[in-house]
């Protein structure tokens, strides 16, 4: 018989990520629900998708596709996502080496980060930055380099000089994201063209997130980095059907990447999530056979886009250029000196429409009296929230 004492108190436990807390958009959507306020902070849509897409999910259960597809994905929705590839960007992925379905994009770029990222090794990331790309960095060890982006009166851009100065010998992964989140800002083929110069004869890798690649907006034209062949096999390229298909919740994504890429992509995937939910694998791909409800997204959200912007055109925010996304980034100096935070909390509690900080994809905190707004909602929430800015 064991007579040590025990204790019933827990352990202690060392983080392993010790800056990460609640994240800004939870903080945000409680706000918002506490004071019955119009939530255009967190990036999600308010309307329903397609009901033929939810349709051709049943199909799939019914059909018996309800236990574990193949770990890389089921093959039909590979073969779909190849082709899409193909004949949007003219880059022919190879289904079986070079597709892996992952559960949402998120998912896809932390893997992709742990699978290439080893402790020491830099990574460079271009701020304001989607919030999961450091806490990704720090679980594999590694260290981010941070360069921001310019803003001025025409909008954000990526300093390309001041981003080639961050590159050492340590140097691994450069992580790029277009149409950018937060800023609505697009790459454009100068912007590819001063990527590839950087990496040209190095091994540094680059991890493009492009989740929003079907909102782009005036005619302009996505620049996915799978239709530049230099830099297309030194990439993981990431998206999300959640974005595509307005089913943020289903989380279903998936990475293209060559061959080589793919195979050490595909040793962590196997082992932090192996596979994605079987009946919505079947059920996405039969839906893409018809390639319209993407093509006709960026219609879609222009129209939103500019129902927003026309709306705010006589207040008193400053709208900076939304070119891609789902979001519209204000500068509100002209109303309040408050910080980003502050302010985003006022117009949450008194004016009752949520925003999001910039700030908020800082590591730092940086203040440049931004705030961003989602517009992927139906016209009447839209609507709403614009009659309430007014008031402003």
């Amino acid at each position: 018989m064991n007579n040590t004492p025990y204790s019933s108190q827990t352990p202690a436990l060392q983080t392993r990520l010790p800056a990460v807390g609640t994240t800004v958009f939870t903080r945000m959507s409680a706000l918002a629900a506490q004071h019955g306020a119009v939530n255009l902070g967190q990036g999600f849509p308010d309307f329903g998708c397609a009901p033929a897409l939810i349709e051709r999910v049943s199909e799939a259960m019914h059909a018996g596709h309800n236990q574990y597809p193949l770990m890389t994905g089921a093959a039909p929705l590979r073969e779909a996502i190849a082709a899409k590839i193909a004949s949007l960007y003219g880059h022919r992925y190879d289904a079986a080496t070079e597709i892996t379905v992952t559960a949402g994009a998120t998912q896809a770029l932390t893997t992709a980060i742990l699978c290439c990222v080893h402790p020491g090794d830099e990574v460079i990331v271009i701020e304001p930055a989607y919030d999961s790309y450091l806490p990704a960095i720090a679980l594999a060890g590694g260290v981010p380099v941070l360069v921001a982006m310019e803003v001025h009166e025409h909008g954000y851009s990526v300093p390309w000089a001041k981003l080639a100065t961050a590159v050492t010998p340590k140097t691994r992964l450069i992580i790029i994201n277009t149409p950018h989140n937060p800023t609505g800002t697009i790459l454009r083929p100068s912007d590819v063209a001063a990527l590839a110069d950087i990496v040209r004869g190095t091994q540094i890798l680059i991890l493009s997130d492009e989740v929003y690649e079907h909102m782009v907006y005036d005619g302009q034209q996505h620049v996915s980095l799978s239709r530049h062949p230099e830099l297309a096999a030194r990439s993981f390229i990431v998206s999300s059907f959640g974005k595509t298909y307005h089913v943020t919740g289903w989380k279903i994504g998936y990475v293209a990447a060559p061959a080589s890429l793919s195979a050490e992509f595909r040793k962590v995937h196997q082992y932090n999530v192996f596979t994605v939910n079987t009946p919505m694998q079947h059920g996405v791909a039969a839906y893409m056979a018809d390639p319209q409800p993407y093509l006709d997204l960026p219609a879609f959200y222009q129209r939103k886009r500019d129902l927003f912007r026309d709306g705010l055109a006589g207040s008193r925010f400053t709208l900076l250029p939304a070119d891609g996304t789902y979001f519209q980034c204000v500068r509100y100096e002209a109303i309040s000196q408050q910080s980003e935070a502050q302010f985003a909390e006022w117009l949450t509690s008194e004016i009752k429409v949520a925003a999001i900080p910039v700030s908020a994809f800082y590591a730092q905190g940086k203040e440049s009296g931004i705030v961003r707004f989602c517009f992927a909602k139906q016209d009447d929430t839209l609507r709403l929230a614009l009659a309430r800015l007014a008031a402003i």
